[in-house]
């Protein structure tokens, strides 16, 4: 009895409060462990899982940093009221990161569940991303100055004044962040399509953020582009349509005479022993035109990914040449007979 009454005593109690609270929250942690991982073990799901696993150790934390700012309040110390101020701030910039990856948890969870008219897909992840990370972000804002007792509703004016005053000196800023959000909304390319800008740029999509959106060529050099001026250009996703492979033409002439049904096959068997022609689609040789000097074909194939258009090109390109010489088939160039007249005649 003298040990609780000392633990108990207004001098010893928030002392006593700031050792046990540690402990309490272990007990509270292993409590809501064994509720939840019981019920999420009756799911199917591994979301609740993860979850679970996310709001750990915020919950473990918070119980600590409320019995200690519970234990402070309770001390005649001036300056208690500053010390449960950095508490909750800890308490809310750790609940802000648990919210933020469990909400991207359940997006990406939904996403996959969801079908194709549903606002929730894979290409607008990162719409949602941008978005969920900056209201997450202003609401902690938002809390940490009510814990610290500072009048919102003065920044709030404040900030309507400040934003028109910025909002005309960084319009082009602006115009990059919201270009960003309808780039995210519209979605004419996601994180890792191979796409073309009529400026010049290709390569891989590799971030998209509000500001801009960048990319990795062919050459492993990181290209960032702001999105007003993403959002302006012609866009050509080479990863987009129902899979990633793409067809290649390869335009080839060869001269009158050649044995076209010959030409056929070489160029059917050349196709076919490439090892970089995709199996998913049989090669093809089209008769397209009868030209000047040549009568023209174009070998029509599949690739894997789009960044190997070059490299296949070129593999085929070498085929059909050494291939023609071998067979004696003339692969002809323009001719002009230029005839000079004589005026003295």
């Amino acid at each position: 009895m003298d040990f609780i009454n000392i633990i108990f005593n207004d001098r010893w109690l928030p002392i006593s409060i700031v050792v046990l609270s540690p402990i309490a929250a272990i007990f509270i942690d292993l409590i809501f462990s064994i509720l939840l991982k019981s019920f999420a073990g009756k799911t199917k799901t591994t979301l609740d899982d993860r979850l679970i696993e996310i709001l750990h150790q915020p919950i473990f934390y918070s119980s600590i940093f409320i019995g200690w700012m519970i234990a402070i309040n309770k001390t005649p110390f001036e300056y208690s009221h500053y010390i449960v101020s950095i508490l909750l701030t800890f308490i809310v910039v750790i609940w802000g990161r648990a919210i933020f990856k469990a909400f991207i948890q359940l997006i990406n969870w939904y996403s996959k569940r969801a079908n194709k008219n549903n606002v929730f897909q894979q290409r607008t992840l990162p719409l949602f991303d941008n978005l969920g990370k900056l209201a997450i972000f202003l609401l902690c804002v938002f809390l940490i100055f009510k814990g610290w007792g500072w009048d919102v509703t003065g920044w709030l004016a404040s900030a309507g004044i400040i934003g028109i005053v910025i909002g005309l000196a960084a319009k082009d800023t602006l115009a990059n962040f919201f270009s960003g959000i309808f780039i995210m909304a519209d979605a004419p390319y996601k994180e890792n399509d191979y796409i073309n800008l009529d400026s010049g740029e290709r390569g891989y999509v590799t971030n998209i953020g509000l500001r801009s959106t960048r990319l990795l060529t062919r050459d492993d050099i990181e290209i960032t582009i702001p999105n007003s001026v993403i959002a302006n250009s012609k866009i050509i996703n080479e990863s987009g349509g129902p899979h990633e492979e793409e067809r290649v033409r390869i335009n080839v002439g060869v001269a009158y005479g050649s044995d076209i049904d010959k030409v056929r096959n070489i160029l059917m068997d050349i196709a076919n022993s490439n090892n970089s022609v995709s199996k998913s689609s049989s090669p093809r040789v089209r008769f397209r035109t009868f030209g000047e000097s040549s009568v023209n074909f174009q070998l029509l194939f599949w690739i894997a990914k789009p960044e190997m258009r070059g490299r296949v090109s070129d593999q085929i390109n070498t085929e059909i040449y050494k291939k023609f010489n071998q067979e004696n088939i003339e692969i002809p160039f323009p001719q002009r007979t230029v005839h000079i007249k004589n005026n003295n005649e």
